[in-house]
């Protein structure tokens, strides 16, 4: 598992590597991510770089870091909520996006429709 890509790598790209990594297997629940200080060594990037990684990575419900100890993969299967209710979660909140957004495109065009109406009906009456 020597990682080395040819130019230093970003925090985002990290997250990226190990994200996928643990999506296929490569670190299963409970395995140890190789140490922060490391890393950022064999990488060639500074050690916030990996931490930045580590905690984008803890953020999204992948690791968690254990103070003194590093940073290790979470049983998906415990921990909450799961990746399906979030996937779920942002389906449902999207859909209600497009709702409020079809409303008030809605809205906009009547709005637009009445003021040509007022617009009609002050010049008509010659004001």
């Amino acid at each position: 598992m020597d990682w080395k890509p040819e130019t230093p790598p970003t925090a985002k790209d990290i997250a990226a590597h190990y994200r996928a990594e643990i999506a296929d297997g490569t670190y299963g629940a409970g395995a140890r991510l190789p140490g922060a200080q490391g890393l950022a060594k064999q990488l060639g990037v500074a050690l916030m770089t990996v931490q930045s990684a580590y905690r984008q990575l803890a953020e999204d419900g992948l690791v968690e870091g254990r103070p003194g100890s590093g940073t290790y993969v979470i049983d998906a299967k415990e921990s909450e909520p799961s990746a399906q209710h979030t996937a779920a979660s942002l389906r449902d909140l999207q859909e209600q996006v497009r709702h409020v957004t079809s409303r008030l495109d809605d809205l906009s065009e009547r709005l637009a429709q009445l003021e040509t109406e007022r617009t009609s009906a002050t010049s008509s009456d010659g004001r």
